[in-house]
Formats: C-alpha cells, sequence, structure tokens
C-alpha cells in the first residue's frame, strides 16, 4: 500500500463487471449492439448498428477491443482518403497463443495451502524442452486463474491464421479449439497442490465456459483518432498481459480523455474536439508506448530456454531496490479525475510515490475549481 496509497487486489472479471455496471444508470447501457457505421455530419456523428438502430451524438469513444469495429470505420475512411499511416495498414503480429480460464470458488483447505492467507503467490513454470508456460494464481474469491501460454515458432496474426483456416478447414479458435489444447497439456505439472496434480486438475475444476482460447496481439497504432471519434485501451494499443499493464493503461487513457471532455466549452466546435483528441494521445501515446516495453521485456520471462531461465534467475535474486526502483517508475504515472473534488488535504496525492503532474487533470481541475467557485458566488 506504500508506495500508491492503495492497497492491491486480485479478483475475478465477471466480478470485476458487476462491480463497474453499478456505477452506471441500467438506462445507460445498451447490450448486443454491434456496430456497423460511423459517420460525420453537420457537426453530430451518427452510428448504425446491426439491429439498424441510428444514435447520434457529438463524440464517438472507441473502447471495444483489439478488433475494434470503431477503429475499423475510421481506418476504412482514412484508407480511402489516402491519410492511414502504413503501419496502421499492417496486421496485428502475436508470436504466443494462450489458453487461459478460472476454476469454481472453493475451500482451498487440504488441497491448496498455498493459497491460504492474505498474501499468497504467484507461479510462473517454463516448459522443459517444451514451448509452454503455465501461469498460476489465486484470486479474493477464492478461485484459481490459470493460463498456458504456448510460444509459436513464427510470428502470425488473426488474419493469416484466418486464411490458414480457410485453405485447410481447421480451425485454430473457438470451443472446439480450447479443448484441443487442454487435451494437449492436461499432464503438465502443477507446483501447487498437496499431490501429484496436473493442469488436467484445474481444467475439471473449471466451468467450461470460462475456458477459452486467445491470441496475445502485440502492437501501438499511429492513429487514436478522427474528426469526432476517438480510441481508447487495446482499440489504439495491445499489450502482452505479461507485464500486466494493459487494462491499467486503458483506464488511465480514460481518465486522461474524461478530463479533456470535461475541460471542452459547452457547444464544443468539431475544432475544439479535434484539439482534445490531439492533447490526449500526446499525453498519452508516451506511457502506452513505455507499457509496450515494459510489457515484451517480462514477456522474456515466460518463455522456455536459456533466455526465460536467465531472465527468471535475474528476477529472483535481484537487489530489492533495483526492483523498487524499477516498480516505482511505472507507478508514478498515476492520472487523476480533475473534475471531482480532491479528497481533503491529500491534494490527490496519496502513497509515497508521487504521480506525475499530468496536463490533461491540470486542465480538467482548473476549470472545475472555475464552476466551484462560480457555483458559490451564486
Amino acid at each position: 500500500m506504500g508506495d500508491t496509497g492503495f492497497y492491491n487486489y486480485v479478483i475475478d472479471r465477471p466480478a470485476f463487471y458487476e462491480l463497474l455496471l453499478k456505477q452506471v444508470p441500467t438506462y445507460k447501457i445498451l447490450f448486443n449492439k454491434r456496430v456497423l457505421n460511423v459517420t460525420e455530419k453537420d457537426d453530430k456523428i451518427q452510428i448504425q448498428t446491426a439491429d439498424n438502430s441510428i444514435y447520434k451524438g457529438d463524440i464517438v469513444v472507441g473502447a471495444d477491443g483489439a478488433y475494434s469495429a470503431v477503429r475499423q470505420r475510421i481506418f476504412e475512411t482514412l484508407r480511402k482518403e489516402g491519410k492511414l499511416p502504413k503501419a496502421d495498414q499492417e496486421n496485428m503480429p502475436f508470436s504466443c497463443t494462450c489458453l487461459v480460464g478460472q476454476t469454481r470458488a472453493m475451500d482451498f483447505e487440504g488441497v491448496f495451502p498455498e493459497f491460504k492467507g492474505e498474501m499468497v503467490p504467484f507461479y510462473n513454470t517454463l516448459g522443459n524442452k517444451k514451448p509452454f508456460t503455465t501461469v498460476i494464481g489465486a484470486t479474493a474469491h477464492n478461485t484459481i486463474t490459470w493460463m498456458v501460454i504456448h510460444h509459436l515458432d513464427r510470428i502470425s496474426s488473426k488474419e493469416a491464421e484466418e486464411q490458414r483456416f480457410r485453405e485447410s478447414e481447421n480451425s485454430q479458435w473457438g470451443p472446439h479449439a480450447a479443448q484441443a489444447m487442454c487435451n494437449e497439456t492436461r499432464d503438465f505439472p502443477l507446483p501447487i497442490g498437496t499431490k501429484n496434480m496436473t493442469m488436467g486438475d484445474l481444467y475439471d475444476l473449471t466451468p467450461k465456459e470460462q475456458i477459452s482460447k486467445v491470441m496475445l496481439e502485440e502492437k501501438v497504432f499511429k492513429t487514436w483518432y478522427s474528426g469526432r471519434t476517438v480510441l481508447l485501451g487495446d482499440a489504439c494499443h495491445k499489450l502482452n498481459p505479461s507485464g500486466a499493464q494493459g487494462a491499467v493503461t486503458a483506464m488511465h487513457d480514460a481518465i486522461a480523455l474524461a478530463n479533456l471532455i470535461y475541460a471542452l466549452p459547452p457547444s464544443p466546435s468539431t475544432s475544439d474536439i479535434l484539439s482534445a483528441f490531439s492533447e490526449y494521445q500526446t499525453e498519452r501515446l508516451p506511457y502506452a508506448l513505455a507499457a509496450y516495453k515494459n510489457s515484451r521485456n517480462m514477456a522474456k520471462f515466460m518463455k522456455p530456454g536459456f533466455a526465460g531461465s536467465f531472465a527468471l534467475f535475474m528476477m529472483k535474486y535481484m537487489p530489492k531496490w533495483i526492483w523498487k526502483r524499477t516498480m516505482k517508475d511505472m507507478i508514478r504515472n498515476r492520472p487523476v479525475c480533475g473534475y471531482m473534488r480532491e479528497v481533503e488535504g491529500s491534494e490527490g496525492r496519496k502513497g509515497s510515490v508521487r504521480p506525475e503532474v499530468v496536463a490533461s487533470t491540470e486542465k480538467a481541475r482548473g476549470v472545475y475549481r472555475r464552476r466551484q467557485a462560480g457555483a458559490s458566488l451564486v
């Protein structure tokens, strides 16, 4: 808690979703809406969804993942206009696939004693002459999260895999592919448990709908916005999960973007919005690139062979002061919501590592204070 002023928790994704949903009125969330088209007209933006619904507004924020439909619409338009950078026209590469799952809640007593208590270990196991790595941890809800990473012998892409599927009629994705990978890796030994347990034991404790096979793409796009449409999170920078920075980087994007949207004038012109989006990308891009680099370096610890073993050895025996300095450098970027009331006496600064002052927070805070002062005078 000392460095940031907050405790760290590991919780399961459904619980996190439920927590987020509780913060937003239900009428503001629409499910099963697939974006087909995004168009701008008369200083407004319009979205058409697969069910033929039409929605109009001032801004569209594409926070819809690595294969963002909103990004695809932006890129299609820019490509036709000859304005899309060459790097953004290239496929997202990946050199690993991953089988991921989460067991049902259980009593760890007598079965997984390692996970009893408030502070529990986290296990990375490199394959012995096999291109696999297993990652195992526990959540606060008494479930075990696990990953089996398959290190490919080539760099691929979603488009390349789909082409191979069309040519061979052998799908690499979906429930059948996940089950095939489960079968292939069932006998991998576990570093936990009270008996000679294998990954198969964890698979048997995991509901089928909680198991999936995914690609671990890695890319930072050059284009984050166009007109009144802007991207955040995986939609504009997809990171290797080894660095555990994907979600937090997306959240920081959201804070910075919200700060700048809050600071817009009451009836913003397209020029005002473009300026805000430009400020957003200028502020967040260096942090996204740093997270991308850190995640790629952390991924080296996961790779079997000499390089991975050496990296793990160095990590295990690294002097504590070096590790703490590295972590402090990573957590200095903690943007704050400048449009909210500051915590009394803290000035928004908790923990022993002071967060960096960022322009978006200061801009929103200035607007917030002026509005509060105006409200007080009234």
